[in-house]
């Protein structure tokens, strides 16, 4: 009796206008949730009567729902495919916005958010990763960097729009007008993505295409039909490393220009040095797109989690004039952080079961980014400036597990005998 045959992945030039969809869906996402508070906080606040920290705690419970929502979502993406449960949180998010919008107190502001944390749980880059290893197995690292580097606009795009709408409308009307968008835009994109062939969940996806004797690429080796069980350090060692990082991005996003008037930048500059961590993410995620994209992902990684240790350790030397190079190092870190997240536990740990492991490994992260601004507010009260050596250690500790994690040994392609990658072939 035959297995099931899997079907042929698509060329590469066929994946680019699924690549647009998503990233065009996912700009709109991240725009209209993780970018939100930034403008409508204090509006928000001064009309419902409550502080900006308590606006701020809500939309830190909504990264709370969105760690705890991602295994879950993950797990659906494995069974069903991305089409499906991204397309209802075009749904979700709108929901939310709605919520958000008619919100009369903070009981109400805070279950709005929460509705928007299921949204981010399952319709963030997560569930895009997982959508694209879904469609294109072993060859989604590609993808994944496309959708980031469409992304990486979100903010570009959200923050001059949220304030066009919020001066026009009022914050209500912002919400509302993004929960309409969600409907009219976000959700035909999603729709327009293609179905998911019928795989079952734990079968590893097509092999590339290879003539025989031409090798395959080292860092994208199939795993065997039932692959084993990861090591348990390893995913620890894995999630560590996405938490420290997502922690530092997070707390710098809060509180960079406040720490760059700290080290001396002038006032007219702090707010033009920290917007080049924007581009900063943009160039390094077309770094990885070219140049690093020849490295195993692994490699791509320790070289981006060393990227904000040595800026801080720049701008503790030579302060001020070393502070454009700090920002620089970090935003371009980020970039190439943000696909490493997607990439890596592909690289390591295969195809099977990638949407679920990936909520798995996330779920640390996720929660420590929530608490990220609060805590990081707390040490920067106590320490000043000081508070960069705490970072640059916490990310140390990072880098050093990633130097400990080791890439899987390439198959022995030439010899007999070798432990050679799981090859599906095709239907003819």
């Amino acid at each position: 009796m035959t297995g099931p045959t899997a079907t042929p992945t698509p060329p590469p030039r066929a994946r680019w206008p699924v690549v647009a969809r998503l990233g065009g869906a996912q700009t709109l996402a991240w725009a209209s949730s993780f970018y939100l508070p930034a403008l409508l906080a204090r509006p928000m606040a001064a009309e419902l009567g409550i502080s900006e920290p308590a606006v701020f705690g809500a939309f830190s419970a909504a990264l709370g729902v969105s760690a705890l929502v991602g295994p879950h979502a993950g797990r659906q993406i494995d069974r069903h495919g991305g089409r499906p449960v991204l397309m209802a949180t075009s749904g979700v998010f709108a929901l939310g916005l709605l919520l958000l919008a008619a919100a009369p107190n903070a009981l109400w502001l805070y279950l709005a958010w929460a509705v928007l944390g299921v949204g981010m749980g399952s319709g963030l880059y997560e569930g895009a990763f997982a959508a694209l290893v879904r469609l294109y197995g072993a060859e989604a690292r590609g993808p994944i960097t496309g959708i980031t580097l469409l992304g990486g606009f979100a903010s570009t795009v959200g923050w001059p729009l949220t304030a066009a709408l919020e001066h026009a409308w009022g914050w209500r009307g912002a919400c509302a007008t993004w929960a309409v968008l969600h409907l009219a835009v976000g959700l035909p994109l999603n729709a327009a993505l293609p179905r998911t062939p019928g795989r079952p969940s734990d079968e590893p996806a097509t092999a590339p295409n290879t003539s025989p004797g031409a090798p395959a690429p080292a860092t994208m080796a199939l795993p065997a039909a039932t692959p084993p069980q990861p090591r348990l350090g390893t995913v620890v060692a894995l999630s560590w490393v996405f938490a420290v990082t997502l922690f530092i991005s997070t707390a710098l996003a809060a509180h960079l220009p406040s720490l760059l008037a700290a080290v001396g930048a002038a006032p007219g500059t702090v707010i033009a040095l920290a917007a080049l961590v924007g581009p900063a993410q943009v160039a390094g995620r077309l770094l990885e797109f070219g140049a690093l994209r020849r490295l195993h992902p692994l490699q791509s990684a320790r070289l981006a989690a060393l990227a904000h240790p040595l800026g801080a350790v720049l701008l503790a030397v030579f302060g001020v004039p070393a502070a454009a190079a700090f920002t620089l190092l970090h935003g371009a870190g980020n970039g190439i952080l943000t696909i490493t997240k997607g990439t890596l536990p592909l690289a390591l740990f295969g195809v099977a079961g990638y949407g679920q492991r990936q909520g798995w490994l996330m779920l640390p992260a996720r929660l420590a980014q929530a608490l990220a601004p609060w805590l990081f507010g707390l040490l920067w009260a106590a320490r000043g400036t000081e508070v960069l050596v705490w970072s640059a250690a916490l990310a140390g500790t990072a880098l050093a597990a990633l130097v400990w994690l080791r890439a899987p040994a390439e198959p022995d392609r030439g010899g007999e005998g070798g432990n050679r990658p799981t090859t599906v072939n095709a239907p003819r």
